[in-house]
């Protein structure tokens, strides 16, 4: 059987990004969204929460390139000059494995952003981070530890069949190589008895997801639990990513044709907690 779930990432964002999920959701095949509960519009986010409560919104946690939970103060080691995460994955990747300091801040502001979402009422529909930074095994075990106690019961480990994509655009499946990364994740996931989808979508079009790359994942899902996750938003914000095509993922999302290929085929579209 085919199931599938379609999460956009940055809920919270900013407006922009809000107001494009409400959208997508209401009118197209979003049936998940990830807030950064730190994000500039994450309040906005959650006040629209009320109106859309077939909406699994999990919670995306940063640790990079965006603004911590905690006081900056706390986190010297993970956070520059302006107060604000760094923009080198790999500098704060080797500060986590070599500074036990650093592996200290780390949890204090896991914690801390579990801790926000669980503030706000919204039940946990899943769990993963800005730029995959949870494929670092730290990170990881971190986050797993931390969120089990928050009631995690579904992560993503972003493994994409490059299969798939040659089949859609011959010559894309090129070699990822945090794929290892992510396998190790995603068995070490379930082996704690979370929810880990078998497939993943949306690396290698991070940001360039148009309606009929969309479609074409539609017409070649594999069999078994896929989630395709989108970066959509009705423009350009401030602290977005320059050439992401945010207004054309929110036109795949919302497209007729993508809604009538789902249900022609009988796949099963729903929430993290749906397939739990």
């Amino acid at each position: 059987m085919k199931k599938l779930i379609v999460t956009a990432d940055d809920f919270g964002a900013a407006r922009e990004v809000n107001e494009a999920v409400e959208q997508a959701h209401r009118d197209g095949i979003l049936t998940a969204a990830s807030l950064m509960v730190t994000g500039d519009a994450a309040d906005d986010a959650v006040a629209r929460m009320g109106t859309m409560p077939r909406l699994g919104v999990g919670l995306h946690v940063v640790l990079v390139e965006g603004r911590p939970a905690l006081p900056p103060g706390q986190l010297p080691d993970l956070v520059d000059a302006s107060g604000r995460f760094r923009t080198d994955m790999v500098r704060t990747s080797i500060a986590i494995f070599t500074k036990p300091s650093a592996r200290t801040q780390l949890r204090a502001e896991v914690e801390a952003q579990f801790a926000r979402f669980a503030a706000t009422g919204l039940l946990l529909d899943h769990v993963n981070a800005h730029k995959h930074f949870h494929l670092h095994p730290t990170i990881a075990s971190t986050i797993l530890s931390v969120g089990q106690r928050y009631g995690m019961k579904a992560i993503r480990a972003p493994i994409e069949p490059r299969r798939v994509l040659n089949a859609i655009e011959p010559g894309t499946g090129r070699v990822d190589i945090a794929r290892p990364w992510a396998g190790l994740v995603r068995a070490r996931m379930r082996a704690a008895g979370l929810l880990v989808p078998d497939h993943v979508f949306g690396l290698a079009w991070s940001g360039a997801l148009d309606t009929n790359r969309l479609r074409g994942l539609i017409e070649h899902l594999p069999d078994g639990l896929s989630e395709i996750y989108t970066h959509p938003a009705t423009g350009a914000y401030p602290g977005s990513a320059p050439g992401y095509a945010y207004a054309g993922e929110l036109a795949a999302l919302t497209d007729d044709l993508a809604k009538d290929r789902l249900r022609r085929d009988g796949v099963a579209l729903g929430r993290f907690s749906d397939f739990v």
